[in-house]
């Protein structure tokens, strides 16, 4: 091995792997060895090593045969490798087991034998793989394993597995394990992602004719029922898997079975914890509720117990704040599909319903009424959201009707492609820009602009009052 081809490995374990530099070292080692290896085993000989995401392997090194034809026409160092074509170099990385004799594909397509071999570090751990690939074309080997096949049932396993004659790669890189087993429970057939699992799952090596329920005691009760398909989940020491078993009728008996794994292990273990943080999420969301109404409460009590005059409309204000917040959480509790979304139009009429008829407003007959479509946004907007109404609102309550003994406010959702706009209108006197400004009107600026990244305008019309709230909002598909 060239001087210039030890470096090379150097460089590319430095670029995408986190090895140190005494595992670097290791690897090199063996790379001087790689072609006195290729030649002895008349195969192509690599080493990969993991990237730093540990989601794809990289070739550092290979070796081509002198004494063979080699399996590839060019050169692979510095590819990457999937989990997908090479299972058995993964398993390796995981496992720190060596895997012989497995069928696989060259990076060019070829289908080849396989054997992988881990190599250790100085800690005991997987800091590469030695992989030898020889050339698996042999059609004495293809026609034995079609044979099988074909014994068990030709049309449909050629349907399953979408297999040809002079194709029969499909069952060989799917990520599912397959099996197939006769009427006595022993296997005709397995792909490699099946040999692997027995491998992982039982330490024993799976071969043509040994009894399925050998690797798999606990399944011999859903081989044996004759339904024509099964769907059952399966716990396999401490994996969970989807089995599917389906029937091979032939000649209108049954011949046996065809089986699938499909590892569900990962998409469970998430959505445990997606469940967990739902019920968090919820309590949390419970929690704020009921402090905001405490607070709430405490408020009205000391409203009861005696207040200055002048300053019973400041309290009513705060009071309104928190329970328009409070709001926002009521209505996150009632939605039972999302935890995290706020429907706009109940949330507007929750604010404007309690605001307009919790109060005889010194006999004034106040009317309010919404329109708009269902629009959801996410609870963080709707806090600052429930706030505007709560102001425009409550604004509209207090000023707009002052000489007159009824009033209407209409509040009107829009929906354009990239926004939301909210228009409060009143019939009542009228707004003009000499009018003092007020702190709520402060704080509607403030939290459009600061919060919900839009742009607020109110004017005066000849009916009365048009206050309008527009802020970014996507709807999500």
């Amino acid at each position: 091995m060239l001087k210039t081809e030890i470096n090379t490995v150097a460089t590319l374990c430095q670029l995408h792997t986190d090895l140190s530099d005494e595992e670097i070292q290791k690897i090199q080692e063996v790379v001087q060895n790689l072609q006195l290896i290729a030649d002895l085993n008349q195969a192509n000989v690599f080493i990969d090593c993991q990237t730093r995401e540990k989601k794809h392997a990289i070739v550092v090194a290979e070796a081509a045969p002198s004494t063979a034809k080699s399996v590839y026409k060019n050169p692979v160092v510095g590819k990457f490798a999937y989990e997908t074509f090479e299972p058995a170099v993964f398993y390796a990385f995981r496992t720190g087991k060596p895997l012989f004799l497995n069928h696989a594909f060259t990076q060019e397509g070829k289908k080849v034998e396989q054997s992988v071999v881990p190599i250790m570090g100085v800690h005991n751990w997987v800091i590469g793989t030695l992989i030898m690939e020889k050339d698996n074309s042999d059609k004495l080997q293809n026609q034995n394993k079609l044979k099988a096949l074909t014994e068990a049932n030709e049309t449909l396993s050629e349907l399953l597995l979408g297999m040809a004659e002079n194709r029969p790669f499909i069952p060989e890189v799917i990520e599912e394990s397959l099996f197939i087993i006769d009427q006595d429970l022993r296997i005709q057939y397995s792909n490699p992602a099946a040999m692997n699992l027995v491998l992982e799952m039982c330490s024993m090596e799976c071969k043509s004719g040994n009894l399925f329920t050998t690797f798999f005691p606990n399944l011999e009760e859903i081989c044996l029922r004759s339904d024509e398909l099964v769907i059952q989940e399966v716990t396999i020491k401490n994996k969970v898997f989807q089995m599917k078993k389906i029937a091979l009728v032939q000649n209108e008996q049954n011949s046996g079975s065809f089986i699938i794994f499909r590892d569900l292990t990962e998409l469970r273990e998430k959505e445990r914890e997606l469940t967990v943080k739902t019920v968090a999420i919820r309590e949390i969301h419970h929690r704020v509720k009921n402090n905001l109404q405490t607070v709430a409460s405490l408020l009205r009590l000391q409203m009861r117990r005696g207040i200055p005059e002048e300053s019973k409309v400041h309290f009513v204000e705060s009071l309104n704040r928190i329970l328009s917040i409070a709001s926002v959480y009521e209505i996150i509790l009632s939605n039972s599909q999302n935890q995290d979304d706020v429907e706009i139009v109940s949330l507007i009429e929750k604010i404007g319903n309690m605001l307009v008829f919790s109060d005889d407003h010194e006999g004034k007959t106040i009317m309010i009424d919404y329109s708009g479509p269902k629009l959801f946004i996410k609870s963080n907007l709707a806090v600052s959201v429930a706030l505007v109404i709560n102001e425009l609102i409550q604004n509209c309550v207090k000023h707009a009707f002052t000489e007159m003994n009824e009033g209407q406010i209409h509040v009107v959702i829009e929906e354009d492609a990239s926004a939301i706009r909210v228009l409060v209108k009143d019939n009542g006197i009228g707004y003009t820009s000499t009018m003092k400004p007020s702190l709520g009107l402060d704080i509607v600026k403030m939290m459009i602009e600061h919060d919900l990244s839009g742009h607020f305008e109110i004017e005066g019309t000849s009916e009365g009052t048009v206050a309008t709230v527009e802020f970014p909002f996507t709807r999500e598909v």
